[in-house]
């Protein structure tokens, strides 16, 4: 039978759409589109409700919420997904004893900070919302075990759902409570309310109880935990320290455009790029040394394929969507909703370029590039602020594009072989 060129295309096309990567990327791709309705309502209504005055309240502790929460980010998860099967039992009874000491000292470590705030500062309002946002680390240790499982087993259209499922009851708790009860609080709580709803669907993903085997010891976290915890502390000292250095030079109400220019520019592509870490990390870890690089040039374009047109779309279309869809008193944040959408790209490049590392068993690489990445966009956002609110945006996505561009290049080429490769503490791998 002979095969035309569009039989052949439509063959390599279903092929294509049939791999486990794609159907995972795809899976957390609707994930996200549905989310965003109903966030997108929710900032809809938000827009037209809240001032940026009060908008600028709830950023300022969202953003300390996000910076402590990356504390409890301690590669742990990770340790399990690069296990080796016979040693996965010991070292999830171990990582669910890690998961509650750390998320508890996380909490303590956010109320220490929200005292700090209202003692020192004077600023007792989002240090009670700091304080109560504290509660979200109770949530999170009995599913944690199950949800890097899950990832662990391929299984991200799961994972997917829980996400997805989690940030639209978020969403649609804030468009609630605004409506009911226009302020700052309105904008914080359902992180809290919402959690309980993330840890019932992580347990049910994955039926696990602790095995009556001895527990793994802790220097079996010793080479991921360190390593990318730094790179958490990083990384949000770069997403979210970027608002904390606008409100301190350019006053709480610049903070409220911005916050709002963020979550309508960058943060509709932020969750895609977290979501490509979560399936490409698992995807080349099962995929090992041998085919590593194929694959992750394959994720590589394929994430850039999906993530290119929504950010050209929002760049172009933001002077005019964003003063018919939220008000014309948003107007102003039309040029930042364009300018920072685009620093997804160096974003999306950064993220892969850290999952391969990972596998790698090179986290202090990760750790390197992602310091360099921070000092670069947050020196960048601060120069270019002296121009205004512009300038500040420009000069982060610059910051960003000039260290991860440039990693992310170096990473797609073939890379020789070491004797001393750290890759050999991680059979299980590529097994």
């Amino acid at each position: 039978m002979t095969h035309t060129p569009a039989t052949s295309y439509t063959g390599r096309l279903t092929t294509l759409m049939r791999a486990p990567l794609v159907q995972g990327l795809v899976a957390f791709a609707s994930a996200e589109a549905a989310t965003r309705v109903v966030r997108l309502a929710a900032l809809l209504v938000v827009a037209r409700a809240v001032a940026p005055e009060t908008i600028g309240a709830a950023a300022l502790a969202l953003s300390l919420f996000e910076l402590v929460r990356v504390l409890a980010n301690a590669g742990i998860g990770q340790r399990l997904i690069v296990a080796d099967d016979n040693a996965l039992p010991a070292l999830c009874r171990t990582a669910y004893r890690l998961f509650w000491l750390v998320c508890l000292a996380t909490a303590t470590v956010q109320l220490i900070v929200a005292a700090i705030l209202a003692l020192v500062f004077g600023m007792a309002e989002p240090a009670a919302m700091l304080a109560v946002l504290s509660l979200v680390y109770i949530a999170m240790p009995p599913g944690l075990v199950q949800i890097f499982l899950t990832m662990r087993a391929n299984r991200m259209g799961a994972c997917a759902r829980i996400a997805a499922t989690q940030n639209m009851t978020d969403s649609a708790m804030t468009l609630a409570l605004v409506l009911i009860w226009p302020s700052a609080w309105a904008i914080v709580l359902p992180k809290l309310l919402a959690a309980p709803v993330w840890t019932v669907l992580a347990r049910r993903s994955t039926v696990w109880q602790p095995a009556t085997v001895a527990p793994a010891p802790l220097r079996e976290f010793a080479l991921f935990g360190p390593a990318i915890l730094g790179t958490e502390i990083l990384n949000a000292l770069r997403m979210h320290g970027d608002k904390l250095v606008i409100g301190a030079l350019l006053g709480t109400e610049m903070l409220g455009l911005y916050f709002f220019a963020f979550n309508a520019g960058l943060g509709i592509t932020q969750s895609f790029i977290a979501a490509c870490n979560i399936v490409v990390f698992p995807h080349l870890a099962k995929a090992g040394q041998a085919g590593g690089l194929r694959e992750y040039r394959k994720a590589f374009a394929t994430g850039l394929v999906m993530l290119t047109p929504v950010v050209a779309a929002q760049a172009l279309l933001a002077p005019i969507y964003v003063p018919v869809v939220f008000g014309a008193n948003w107007t102003d944040a039309a040029p930042l909703v364009a300018l920072l959408s685009c620093a997804a790209l160096p974003l999306f490049a950064g993220s892969l370029v850290g999952a391969k590392m990972r596998v790698a068993g090179r986290p202090q690489a990760e750790a390197m590039l992602t310091g360099a990445a921070t000092v670069s966009a947050i020196a960048g956002l601060s120069i270019g602020a002296a121009a205004g609110l512009a300038g500040a945006c420009i000069g982060f996505g610059l910051g960003l594009g000039a260290v991860l561009l440039p990693a992310a290049a170096i990473s797609l080429l073939p890379r020789r072989p070491s004797l001393n490769s750290s890759t050999a503490c991680f059979k299980g791998a590529t097994s």
